[in-house]
């Protein structure tokens, strides 16, 4: 116990010490960041396999991004939805030509974006659909992750981030994820909206059955019902296109984004929508000090610009195959299963080996960064900016930490 306590860096002791138990984060002190790289307090780097859950889609430190938040901190940070500033139009107008919708709604963490989709999904159905005052009710999947708030896991089918946190808010149902016919008969005459994931992300890059979404959209346009797709971790190239529902030629009613929105450097969401959707929001029935702020607007439209050349999107589908490749090469040898699409990987380890956690702890000790998930499973969501050989440098490593 003491050695151990020894070769613990003294910041991530002081972290335990003073900081809330909420997370268990690898004991490495990172210092600094350049695109697919970070380096530690002592001096090593380590190939970032996680990208912030995302949201680095375009590396650490993109200069494009950079630049923008520098020439913006000079001139203007804050100023609230009480006036209007100079950045505000450009990222509003350009993220909705992006998502082919009327109408943008910014704010600030992806949660918040979930919550605003929620509370309009209902003033949607009193208003528009004419559903009783109160009656209101959404249809959610097993499995889901869409935030943190008292809201959000009120319909969370995991026990770490539902118990204990009660009184839950009702008017939620919940069905077997990738289950048309169950979704289907979930629905009722009260029902104001579906809200999925287009592949699950924290439940382990889980990608639904082959015309699955299809369907959900199919069937929300039959029963007057909005499809609400949470792209928070599968948008913004992470798949291979500009949104996982592309991929399926299926467009939302709704969507919600969040993480690589804010190019890592600042939390920006937003909620995309057409204007009879949108647009039964009126002044007072919803807002946000921050969101939308002059600094978040100024990163956030290069973000929207850089995807707007379809360069990332190309590069996550090309190295996407790349990696799935070299991934599928260890089923069989440590690994039971792999999931996903584009430059997101779903990993199931033989929990006869190792549990995802120790997996994890072995790849940082060899310089790569992961992340597990339930048990024995890790996700892989390097930068967008990954190369072909560092994709190859984590295959590799990961195949010598499975044979040990």
């Amino acid at each position: 116990m003491v050695d151990d306590m020894l070769r613990t860096p003294r910041a991530v002791r002081d972290a335990e010490r003073f900081t809330a138990h909420n997370y268990h984060p690898l004991p490495v002190v990172i210092s600094s960041a350049e695109g697919a790289w970070l380096t530690d307090v002592d001096g090593r780097r380590y190939l970032d396999c996680l990208a912030g859950y995302s949201a680095l889609n375009f590396g650490h430190r993109h200069p494009q991004l950079i630049a923008a938040a520098h020439a913006q901190l000079d001139r203007l940070t804050l100023t609230s939805r009480a006036f209007v500033h100079d950045q505000f139009a450009d990222f509003c107008r350009e993220l909705a030509q992006l998502c082919g919708k009327d109408l943008v709604l910014p704010m600030n963490t992806g949660a918040e974006a979930v919550e605003t989709g929620i509370k309009v999904a209902r003033k949607w159905g009193y208003q528009v659909k004419g559903v009783p005052a109160g009656q209101a009710n959404i249809v959610v999947a097993e499995g889901n992750f869409h935030g943190r708030t008292t809201t959000i896991v009120s319909f969370s089918t995991d026990e770490d981030a539902r118990a204990d946190f009660g009184p839950y808010t009702p008017g939620f149902t919940v069905v077997p994820y990738g289950d048309l016919a169950a979704l289907a008969a979930a629905i009722d005459e009260n029902t104001v909206a579906v809200l999925l994931e287009p592949i699950q992300g924290e439940q382990g890059v889980v990608v639904p059955p082959e015309g699955y979404l299809p369907g959900v959209r199919a069937v929300c346009t039959e029963r007057n019902v909005l499809f609400v797709a949470d792209e928070i971790q599968s948008g913004l190239g992470r798949t291979g296109a500009t949104f996982a529902c592309d991929q399926d030629g299926v467009v939302p009613d709704m969507y919600l984004l969040g993480k690589a929105l804010g190019g890592g450097i600042v939390p920006v969401s937003a909620v995309a929508a057409n204007a009879d959707v949108l647009g039964v929001l009126k002044p007072g029935q919803h807002g946000s000090t921050f969101g939308g702020n002059p600094l978040a607007c100024a990163v956030a439209v290069e973000v929207v610009r850089l995807l707007a050349t379809g360069e990332f999107q190309r590069r996550s589908a090309e190295l996407g195959e790349r990696l799935h490749a070299g991934l599928g090469g260890l089923i069989g040898k440590g690994l039971v299963a792999v999931r996903g699409r584009g430059l997101w990987a779903g990993l199931d380890i033989d929990p006869a080996l190792m549990t995802g956690r120790q997996a994890c702890e072995r790849l940082m000790e060899r310089g790569v960064l992961a992340k597990d998930t339930h048990g024995s499973t890790l996700r892989l969501a390097p930068p967008l900016v990954i190369t072909a050989e560092e994709i190859d440098h984590a295959v590799a490593q990961l195949a010598a930490v499975l044979a040990g």
